[in-house]
């Protein structure tokens, strides 16, 4: 099995820190203070990334086992980047709101970095999954 060191498992910490006070200063003012008509979408969207940060807090205890809070953070970037940004980028019509988006995602290189490869590639490519029967 492909053994952590101690500093990656403190940059994983910082990496959680960062996602959560992130999470924390522009999605949960929203969350607490917001009026009868937010739109749905709204309403969904930072009931789904404030419940990121929280599961966030729980990788700098548990930063290996909390790895999929991560997957999911790389994941739902890239589906937005090449469904949405990329098109609209293509067609020249990116407008000030997708700009902005674009620019919160750049923290996500910071993600790539931080997550220990040889240890996710052990322990969920190559690593023999569940039994589907008894």
């Amino acid at each position: 099995m492909a053994e952590v060191s101690l500093f990656r498992l403190y940059v994983l910490r910082a990496t959680y820190l960062l996602v959560a006070a992130g999470l924390l200063f522009y999605i949960w003012p929203g969350i607490i203070h917001h009026g009868p008509s937010v739109p749905n979408d709204a309403a969904v969207i930072r009931s789904l990334l404030g419940a990121v940060s929280v599961l966030a807090l729980l990788g700098i205890r548990y930063p290996l086992q909390m790895l999929p809070v991560l997957f999911f953070e790389i994941t739902w970037k890239t589906i937005w980047a090449l469904a949405f940004a990329l098109p609209l980028w293509r067609a020249d019509r990116v407008d000030a709101e997708t700009a902005q988006t674009a620019r919160d995602c750049v923290p996500l290189v910071i993600v790539l970095i931080a997550i220990p490869w040889r240890y996710v590639f052990e322990n969920y490519i190559a690593k023999r999954g569940d039994r589907w029967t008894n």
